[in-house]
């Protein structure tokens, strides 16, 4: 954790990020890289009875570590991902409780 799930932004351009991204990512979190997931989902939007392009959106699923910390975050997604040439998107950030986090069927414990 953090993880990151991206729509509407192409996998190759995710790829080509993820390295600097992450290596961000974790020098504000004070984390290792290995903490961090990127997954981009594939999928179809549909618009007034049409197939359309999926708009950029970023899900952060991470556990709470303070505004300061967040605006961070959130500056670093969205520069990197703009810089693939995207102009919008939204990032939301989903904040999971440590004591509702499992692994092999035990209570994390961080």
């Amino acid at each position: 954790m953090p993880q990151l799930i991206f729509r509407g932004i192409p996998a190759e351009g995710i790829r080509a990020i993820s390295i600097p991204l992450v290596e961000e990512m974790a020098a504000i979190c004070q984390c290792g890289t290995d903490n961090f997931t990127l997954e981009c989902l594939h999928v179809t939007a549909i618009f007034d009875g049409k197939y359309t392009d999926s708009y950029p959106f970023i899900d952060v699923w991470w556990f709470e570590r303070g505004d300061e910390v967040r605006d961070k975050m959130a500056e670093s997604i969205d520069r990197h991902v703009r810089s693939l040439g995207i102009p919008d998107l939204e990032i939301s950030f989903r904040v999971g409780r440590e004591d509702n986090f499992y692994m092999n069927g035990r209570r994390y414990t961080s």
